[in-house]
């Protein structure tokens, strides 16, 4: 009794087993079904008879609902079968048998042949058939092919059933080791060398015109659309200034697409080598070849083969150094950049901006940090491992423990790292070419106007902290931070003193104001926890400009900035780094925060010494830069009379160096004159 046959009784259905293959006998040389039944094509066999005997009990028992069995219950199968499209294109699917329904071709007979080529109708008028794909059973042909393809993308050998489709491009990529392998002297048996002559003349009838075309374009340096895929042989090192300056990259695969947007284009998929930000690793970019009409030289193609360039020895050694150098950015890095940086609109697309300044390379801050979506690194591949543990044994480890990177990795390695602008205050992406190291004022801290023992006060602190110094608070992490108070009127070496520290002990310093900070609650509290990680992370010194919204007394009036000041003075109690405050309003301090601070220093007004002193330094300059003294001690103890701050000083300057560019003169007293005359004039400026 079939299974689930007394429910189906018990409800008046008849059931059909179309599970049981029927026998078969041949007839003029064909296979056809007998006991009246037919083969599906999929292995199994449906009745006719049985398949109107389940169409009719299936009416009946839709007429009739209580005839039905409880959804799922009936323990067999129940076939139906896909009709032809309809008028809209569709399918649909019915109880109908397909009458055109024939036997499966590839069966225990066709088993038999090394080689199967199925055919189709050949739109070419030189042929009357053409192969749609090859199948290789020969065991002895799978492992030749093995040493002809070894390595090549998408391909492998090993499968028991080993199919290729039109335009075979395997074999049009290694058609010369193809032909190699079958010249080999002594090398193959005679059942070797027979399977491979059979695959050889299907071939050949198949790609030949493709394989002189292929060897036509090589020799001339050009190719057509139709054609380009042939130049692209899997695994390839190929070329493209694919955002930002020419770069290598490891080919995967290519492939034929179309957009509204681009048309008709060829996709190159290519792997380039990235860092993560913790480990080293690949990474996969995508290059559009747009459709082009006739011929085109290869090397003016947005994506070519490393083999078509002219000077492809230079490049490659040209490659490997920059890759050396984007090797050593691992980890964080305080470096100068001058050029093109790369940052992003709201849709995501690239926006050019100009950067000239200091910057740090941190790659896994700028995932951690920045509004933007990290780059995906996938792991490496098991030859890159490979590689890359017998490069080890003979060279060591890398940085932060990863793998050292072979030459081949490093000129694969992608042209652009990503960091922090101090002076934008921005995450972006940098151009490794643009990275350069850092030229330090070592006399910067020489030529603050301050007494001598304030200058002495503020280095103790911070070459004690940058040292390590273990003193702490009772509760450990706590109080380990160095917070110096700078009060006085504006122009009169705040800022420039922390600037000056900073260059001292050549660290990174991150300025921010309270503007940056927000001024939620909230804001404040995620937004301080942030840049003070990032700052101790860096080894950075930290200057808050301005920032009397966080220090003066606390009003209960005031609920919001209360819990602002709150917040900002929890969150100092645990940092390990250097801060610097400056303040106008030195006398409106909360009382709170007066017990924190550890340095506090005074700036007066500066005198006519002081501001003698900041000319000096200044005009040194200039002098230097122009090779002879620009104005004399006459002139300088005069302007020295005038009552301007440090940074009017500095704009007068350097205002008055811009017309005498436009001059074309060297800096003279005429043009200072000048601007200070300007300057008077001006709303609010300077008394003279």
């Amino acid at each position: 009794m079939a299974p689930g046959s007394t429910t189906a009784e018990a409800l008046g259905l008849t059931l059909v087993d179309d599970t049981k293959a029927p026998a078969k006998k041949k007839t003029h040389g064909a296979v056809e079904a007998t006991n009246g039944k037919d083969t599906n094509g999929s292995g199994r066999t449906t009745s006719k008879k049985a398949a109107e005997v389940e169409s009719s009990t299936d009416a009946a028992a839709t007429n009739t609902k209580k005839d039905l069995a409880p959804v799922g219950s009936i323990s067999t199968t129940k076939n139906i079968y896909r009709s032809p499209k309809d008028k809209d294109g569709r399918y649909t699917w019915v109880d109908k048998y397909p009458e055109d329904a024939v036997d499966a071709a590839e069966n225990a007979e066709t088993a038999q042949y090394a080689v199967v080529v199925r055919n189709v109708k050949s739109p070419d008028s030189r042929k009357k058939l053409e192969a749609h794909s090859i199948l290789v059973q020969s065991p002895w042909l799978k492992e030749a092919l093995g040493h002809i393809l070894q390595g090549y993308t998408g391909v492998a050998c090993e499968l028991e059933r080993l199919e290729f489709e039109a335009p075979f491009r395997p074999f049009v990529h290694r058609w010369a080791e193809f032909r190699a392998y079958m010249k080999q002297d002594g090398g193959l048996d005679d059942r070797t060398r027979q399977h491979l002559e059979v695959l050889h003349d299907i071939l050949q009838y198949e790609i030949g015109d493709s394989i002189r075309a292929f060897e036509d374009y090589v020799a001339k340096g050009v190719v057509t659309f139709e054609h380009l895929w042939m130049i692209f042989q899997p695994g390839a090192v190929v070329v493209s200034a694919h955002k930002g300056p020419l770069s290598a990259f490891e080919l995967e695969e290519t492939e034929y697409k179309e957009s509204q947007c681009l048309g008709h284009f060829l996709r190159v998929k290519a792997d380039c080598v990235d860092y993560s930000g913790k480990k080293f690793g690949r990474a996969q970019e995508r290059i559009n070849v747009v459709e082009f009409l006739g011929t085109k030289k290869i090397t003016s193609l947005d994506a070519y083969p490393l083999a078509f360039h002219p000077d492809r020895d230079q490049l490659r050694a040209a490659l490997v150094r920059r890759g050396r150098v984007f090797e050593g950015l691992a980890g964080h890095h305080y470096k100068q950049y001058a050029g093109t940086a790369i940052t992003w609109d709201r849709e995501g697309n690239e926006v050019p901006v100009q950067v000239d300044g200091r910057i740090v390379v941190d790659i896994n801050s700028f995932n951690r940090f920045s509004p933007y979506r990290p780059r995906h690194v996938a792991d490496w591949t098991a030859k890159d491992v490979d590689a890359l543990a017998a490069w080890k044994r003979r060279h060591g480890a890398g940085t932060d423990g990863n793998l050292k990177l072979t030459p081949y990795h490093q000129m694969l390695a992608r042209s652009r790292t990503r960091g922090y602008s101090l002076k934008l205050k921005k995450w972006l992406d940098f151009f490794v070419d643009e990275v350069g190291e850092i030229t330090w004022n070592t006399h910067a801290f020489d030529k603050l106007v301050l007494p001598e023992d304030q200058k002495e006060l503020i280095l103790a602190f911070s070459e004690s902290q940058l040292d390590g110094s273990d003193f702490d608070d009772v509760i450990s992490g706590k109080g380990k931070g160095i917070i110096c108070l700078l009060s006085g009127p504006p122009g009169v070496g705040k800022t420039l003193t922390a600037e000056a520290v900073a260059e001292n002990l050549g660290v990174p310093l991150h300025m921010l104001s309270s503007g940056d900070l927000g001024s939620q609650p909230w804001e404040v509290e995620s937004g301080l926890a942030r840049i003070l990680e990032l700052v101790a992370r860096w080894d950075a010194i930290l200057l808050l400009d301005e920032c009397d919204v966080f220090l003066e007394a606390r009003s209960a009036h005031d609920l919001e900035r209360h819990k602002v000041v709150s917040i900002f003075l929890r969150t100092l109690e645990y940092y390990e780094g250097i801060l610097f405050m400056t303040t106008n309003r030195v006398g409106n301090i909360d009382a709170a925060f007066r017990s924190r601070i550890h340095v506090s220093l005074e700036y007066p007004d500066l005198t006519a010494g002081s501001r003698r002193q900041i000319w000096r330094n200044f005009l040194q300059g200039s002098a230097a830069a122009l090779g002879a003294d620009v104005l004399s001690e006459a002139d300088v103890d005069e302007l020295a009379e005038l009552p301007l701050n440090g940074r009017q000083i500095k704009n007068v300057l350097k205002t008055s160096q811009l017309l005498a560019a436009r001059k074309k003169s060297p800096l003279k007293r005429c043009f200072i004159d000048t601007v200070l005359s300007i300057e008077k004039r001006r709303p609010g400026g300077q008394d003279a």
